[in-house]
């Protein structure tokens, strides 16, 4: 899913790219990836690990040794000392926003960009919709769309895409929205209007 990151997200990330990209370039950075996502995979399915590496109770000292015994020879030396290095920074926690950057700046680098194209129900995104999505998207960004469907019923109907941190809301919802709220405020300059001439009438 294409998501919004913080800033500082993007910083450890950037500095996991790039020294993947020394170690190895895209190779190694693909290696890189790999382990990103099964540690956070690991922490989404395990409640107890992801306690671990965001709890306030564990001091810093523990959970670097612990870091140790649990990921020694089982990930690259590198990801295991960009881990001791987060942990010492008190940022283990945000492991997973993080790992979500890093994946950002990989797609990046091979010339996509992820694109959620979202619609009220899963039946509404025909392929022939999906195709017509990524042929627009990859003819104004000249970029490989790497497509994430979503349903959301509170739509009614229409699309949005979210590419990177921009919102293209075509949704019947936000066209209903934005009808109500322009009424009311035709509405209310109405009223004023009218008591205007009213009170100017009355003088």
């Amino acid at each position: 899913m294409a998501q919004q990151y913080d800033e500082l997200a993007y910083v450890y990330a950037r500095s996991l790219f790039e020294l993947a990209e020394d170690a190895g370039g895209l190779d190694k950075i693909g290696e890189v990836l790999e382990e990103m996502q099964g540690i956070v995979e690991l922490s989404r399915s395990d409640p107890a690990f992801r306690e671990f590496l965001s709890s306030p109770i564990i001091g810093l000292g523990p959970r670097q040794k612990a870091l140790k015994s649990i990921f020694d020879g089982r990930i690259s030396d590198l990801v295991l000392r960009f881990l001791l290095v987060t942990n010492s920074k008190g940022r283990l926690g945000h492991i997973d926003q993080i790992a979500g950057a890093f994946d950002a700046l990989v797609q990046e680098a091979h010339g996509r960009i992820e694109v959620d194209v979202i619609t009220a129900s899963e039946a509404e995104a025909s392929p022939e919709l999906l195709e017509a999505v990524r042929a627009r998207v990859q003819s104004v960004l000249g970029k490989e769309p790497v497509l994430h469907h979503y349903a959301d019923p509170a739509m009614i109907g229409g699309i949005k895409m979210r590419i990177g941190d921009q919102l293209v809301d075509g949704s019947v919802a936000t066209r209903l929205r934005r009808m109500k709220e322009e009424i009311l405020g035709k509405g209310a300059t109405q009223v004023r209007s009218e008591s205007e001439r009213f009170l100017e009438g009355a003088s």
